[in-house]
């Protein structure tokens, strides 16, 4: 059975950046754990959930996404000053942190800490791996 929209299909999967860096990937350690979504559901970025279309159960694919495909362009005015006072205080804001924000609906994402000085810290908004291309090579294990 080809993948096409709707079907549901687990994937083994590791994706890397341009300078060989592994990001993701479904083997963690001595155990293999197939990411499982619905082709066309918008549950993976475009540029992966079209790359599936028309493989077959067993099928090897090595392929490529530009950043546009995958987690967008770099945007600069996505880097917003917070003032410090507004952070928790249990720690002290240092440049290349991680900090995870909630938003009223209760959802919860990563922002990094660009800058930090007296009254400010510069965090930026962009996805981590925005303005990136992605180089994924997979292997599809079930199709329903």
């Amino acid at each position: 059975m080809n993948v096409k929209k709707g079907s549901k299909i687990k994937v083994e999967y590791e994706g890397k950046l341009d300078n060989g860096e592994i990001f993701d990937s479904s083997q963690h350690g001595d155990h293999s754990h197939p990411l499982e979504f619905i082709v066309g559901e918008g549950h993976v970025i475009p540029g992966f959930d079209n790359a599936v279309v028309g493989m077959k159960k067993g099928d090897e694919k090595e392929f490529e996404i530009e950043s546009q495909d995958a987690y967008g362009s770099y945007d600069d005015r996505l880097m917003k000053n917070i003032p410090r006072n507004a952070l928790p205080q249990e720690q002290e804001p240092k440049e290349g942190m991680v900090l995870v924000l909630g938003t009223p609906d209760g959802r919860q994402f990563p922002v990094k800490i660009s800058r930090v000085n007296k009254e400010n810290v510069t965090v930026d908004f962009n996805h981590p791996l925005a303005g990136k291309k992605l180089h994924f090579k997979i292997k599809v294990v079930e199709v329903q």
